[in-house]
């Protein structure tokens, strides 16, 4: 997955690569037989152009609730409550859409357990640090640069894995990381050179990039509570999110904000916000059908020519004039992620295939 779009349900998936099936998503191989190649590139291509659309048009429609001149809504804690809150609600909809049958009947039933929403807390708080520094980042900085911003997830989850679990980078992932690093910090200079460069979104696109790597060291942790479903998963943190961000608007006083917004009786306005939740759910849905009809290391290089194609769009979207050195940082920082991603898929490629592994040292390689 693109660094530049890993946010709630998609980074679940992501990180629960391995956990329990998905009962919205079709089942593996069973018995018959395989369908024809042309049926089967059909379908790829129908479901990685799905992905593309729906995490696209997030991207943007989030940029327009954010810092649209138009719009002028300064509540991107509210934005992100209301996506929470609608994330929680299609998951509770669906559960109790389970006696309907298809495609619904193998979802799990939802109900709010205390006990349960205490042990997910921890995961609950990093999740709001993640999709609230998300949104910020993407407030600050242009679509266009919205990559190159967030682009460090990938040397954090190195010197996380490092730190926190002992595990060590071979040599040419450590070179992809620093490919990564050298885009990103050209990519900075860039924008400070065209006059168009945010620190404060720099700084919580770093804080992005580094909650994302702990959401998915957390999400392994709480997993087990939850029974190793994700949907009970993301109704809990969800629903956790909503709550703790109530103090957290009253603190910012977006509640004043809201009340003096000249648009908050609009059906357009909330037609908007709707749409950008149910597209904020809908890509861990887009997502997984990618993983499962395509492979990991697949979904990853889409997502990373996804990213460029996102980039491309926001630069003739909104008209801008780019430098050679600009677009340079962002083929670095695309080329770095494509990197990483090759290498460790060789890496892991060779540990399954090493009859000496056990299968605890496959699992933690994966991991």
């Amino acid at each position: 997955m693109s660094k530049a779009q890993l946010t709630r349900t998609g980074i679940l998936r992501m990180a629960l690569g391995g956990g329990a099936a998905d009962p919205l998503l079709p089942a593996e191989g069973g018995g018959g037989r395989r369908a024809p190649f042309l049926l089967r590139a059909l379908r790829i291509a129908v479901v990685v152009c799905l992905y593309w659309f729906t995490s696209i048009a997030m991207v943007f429609l989030n940029k327009y609730l954010l810092d649209s001149p138009s719009l002028r809504l300064d509540a991107p804690l509210f934005v992100t409550f209301f996506q929470c809150a609608l994330t929680a609600a299609l998951c509770l909809g669906l559960s109790l859409g389970a006696a309907c049958g298809p495609p619904c009947s193998g979802l799990p039933t939802l109900r709010l357990d205390p006990k349960v929403s205490r042990s997910v807390l921890p995961l609950s708080a990093v999740f709001i640090g993640m999709v609230t520094s998300n949104n910020l980042c993407l407030k600050h900085v242009g679509v266009a640069f919205y990559n190159v911003g967030r682009s460090l997830t990938t040397v954090f989850n190195v010197l996380l894995s490092y730190l926190l679990l002992k595990q060590t980078t071979s040599l040419y992932a450590l070179l992809a990381c620093g490919v990564i690093i050298g885009g990103f910090w050209l990519g900075v200079d860039q924008e400070g050179a065209e006059g168009t460069l945010s620190w404060t979104g720099i700084f919580f696109g770093i804080l992005a990039s580094l909650c994302v790597s702990l959401n998915a060291i957390y999400t392994k942790k709480v997993l087990p509570v939850v029974d190793g479903s994700i949907w009970r998963l993301t109704f809990y943190n969800n629903v956790n999110a909503c709550v703790l961000f109530f103090p957290l608007m009253m603190l910012l006083g977006e509640f004043r904000t809201l009340y003096h917004f000249d648009k908050l009786v609009s059906l357009s306005f909330w037609g908007v916000m709707t749409l950008g939740g149910v597209f904020g759910f809908a890509i861990g849905y887009v997502t997984g059908l990618q993983i499962k009809f395509t492979s990991p290391l697949t979904h990853n290089v889409s997502g990373t020519a996804k990213a460029c194609a996102q980039t491309v769009l926001a630069v003739i979207y909104f008209e801008e004039t780019k430098s050679f050195l600009w677009w340079t940082s962002n083929l670095m920082v695309l080329g770095g992620s494509f990197a990483y991603t090759w290498v460790k898929g060789l890496e892991m490629r060779k540990v399954q295939e090493d009859p000496n592994v056990k299968s605890g040292e496959r699992n933690e390689t994966g991991v």
